[in-house]
């Protein structure tokens, strides 16, 4: 599958894998100078990227494992989605989860994007739904 991307800038660096199997591309941090983070907060990165996701894909936006386990860096609403229709910059919300300030350099690998399938549905108001063993159990209810 080809996917038409866009550099909204010069510095924009197009998404890349980090082996030959990986499921996402990493996505860069397109910045002109370096970004503090404080402990808990989060910060807008733009990626200086946009993408023509076709249709019936999305593009989910995951943490990078090792940003995240060593760094505390994640995206801010833990997966992002970039729909098929969207045309602009692709941007992470990336969160500090730490107890120490973190620095995000210009062209550093900030996420990963995993491009998907998915299936559109339309819902149907009904009076009941049908009967199952587990019917209205909620959470932990089925680790008995």
């Amino acid at each position: 599958m080809k996917i038409a991307l866009k550099k909204l800038t010069e510095s924009a660096k197009i998404p890349a894998c980090g082996s030959l199997k990986a499921a996402g591309y990493d996505l860069f941090a397109d910045l002109a100078e370096e970004m503090t983070i404080l402990p808990h907060e989060t910060k807008m990165i733009g990626t200086g990227i946009a993408c023509a996701i076709p249709d019936g894909y999305f593009g989910g936006i995951y943490a990078r494992s090792g940003l995240s386990a060593k760094e505390g860096l994640r995206p801010a609403n833990c997966t992002g989605v970039v729909d098929s229709d969207y045309r602009g910059e692709i941007k992470v919300a990336l969160h500090n989860d730490s107890e120490e300030i973190r620095k995000v350099l210009p062209g550093q690998k900030i996420a990963q994007m995993v491009i998907q399938p998915f299936l559109s549905v339309a819902f149907e108001t009904v009076e009941d739904l049908d009967i199952t063993e587990r019917g209205t159990g909620g959470f932990g209810s089925t680790g008995k």
